[in-house]
């Protein structure tokens, strides 16, 4: 049959007239008769014609496209406009607002003056 379609009820049975809420599943064969599937699966392109998942058949081409873009793009702002914070950092110099352990107090002053 052309298109035949069939439905999985699984626990979906209706019992009283009422059916449970839960997932339907719907499936559809592929007619391999059909002339326009065949010359789209010479072509290598059948999936789109009968509904094959694109996970992973699609989308593992897809995904490192996109990943490599995003990076691209981060990177070329990233160079483009970097983000200075503050002054740069001197060794040399211990700001005053840092104090040591109490122990260390005494040799602290002495190094300080």
């Amino acid at each position: 049959m052309k298109g035949e379609t069939k439905q999985k009820f699984g626990s979906n049975e209706e019992k009283n007239g009422k059916r449970k809420n839960s997932p339907i599943l719907i499936t559809k064969k592929p007619d391999l008769n059909d002339p326009v599937l065949r010359a789209k699966l010479a072509k290598g392109m059948g999936h789109n014609y009968y509904g094959e998942p694109a996970w992973p058949n699609d989308l593992l081409y897809i995904f490192p496209v996109v990943i490599l873009g995003t990076i691209a793009c981060n990177v070329g702002l990233a160079v483009l406009e970097p983000s200075m914070i503050g002054e740069p950092a001197d060794p040399f110099a211990t700001p005053l607002e840092i104090l040591p352990e109490w122990y260390f107090f005494p040799v602290f002053q002495i190094l300080r003056t």
